[in-house]
C-alpha cells in the first residue's frame, strides 16, 4: 500500500472518529474550502452548509462504520468508493440508521495533506 492511499485510509478513519466525537473542527479541516457535497433530493452544497448542519445536530452522537471497497491515487488526486453504515442517535434515545455508498473525490494539497474535495453520498434511511 503506498504512502498516499495510506493517508486517504486515515484520513476516512479520522472523519469517523471526529464524527462520533462530535468534533467539527476536525471534519472540517478534513476537506477542501471549496468542497461540494451531493445528497438526493437536494441541492450541491459546500463547507460552510456542512458546518452548519453538523452543529445543527446538538446533542446527537452519530456512530459510522466505512468500509473503502475502491481507492485509486492518480498523482495529486484520489477517488473511493466507500460503503457506510451509520446510526444517530438523539438525547432522547431514538435511533435513524443509515447505510449506502460513497464516490469521493480527493485532492492533496501544497502542505502534503489530503483533503475531501467533492462527496456523493447515497446514504438511505434503513428500517
Amino acid at each position: 500500500m503506498s504512502d498516499d492511499e495510506q493517508a486517504i485510509r486515515d484520513l476516512v478513519e479520522s472523519w469517523m472518529s471526529a464524527t462520533k466525537a462530535g468534533d467539527v473542527a476536525t471534519v472540517l479541516g478534513l476537506m477542501s474550502d471549496d468542497v461540494v457535497f451531493m445528497v438526493p433530493g437536494a441541492e450541491p452544497f459546500g463547507k460552510e452548509a456542512f458546518a452548519a448542519a453538523l452543529k445543527g445536530l446538538g446533542t446527537m452522537t452519530i456512530e459510522g462504520r466505512s468500509d473503502i471497497r475502491e481507492l485509486e491515487v492518480l498523482g495529486d488526486i484520489a477517488w473511493l468508493r466507500n460503503h457506510i453504515d451509520m446510526t444517530a442517535t438523539t438525547a432522547d434515545g431514538k435511533t435513524i440508521r443509515r447505510s449506502g455508498y460513497t464516490l469521493t473525490i480527493l485532492r492533496k494539497g501544497a502542505d502534503g495533506r489530503w483533503r475531501l474535495s467533492r462527496d456523493a453520498n447515497l446514504l438511505t434511511t434503513q428500517a
